[in-house]
């Protein structure tokens, strides 16, 4: 069975505020808490068009809709504005390598 990955995007936005120590520090180690994924990458938006991303790895698809399925799924969400105006975009994929 592939692996799967979470990613979550948040894209860059004139007048958004997006507070970096914070999800670093308070809302990723939450994320960890929660769902147990096998890894976890946080990248800092340099150029392009995202302020930030979030990749969450898992053992299989199944794994990870248990995670996203699990109680504390809606604190993670409730978490959100403590460091960001953003709207988030969302993808699941197939690890294929």
């Amino acid at each position: 069975m592939a692996q799967a990955r979470l990613s979550i995007f948040y894209p860059a936005t004139e007048g958004a505020t997006f507070d970096h120590d914070y999800y670093r520090d308070v809302h990723i180690p939450l994320c960890e808490k929660t769902w147990s994924p096998l890894e976890i990458r946080v990248d800092r938006g340099v150029s392009g068009p995202h302020e930030a991303a979030v990749h969450f790895t898992f053992a299989s698809v199944d794994d990870l809709n248990a995670a996203l399925g699990s109680p504390g799924t809606a604190t993670l969400g409730e978490d959100t504005p403590n460091y960001t105006t953003l709207s988030p975009t969302i993808q699941i994929n197939e690890v294929v390598r």
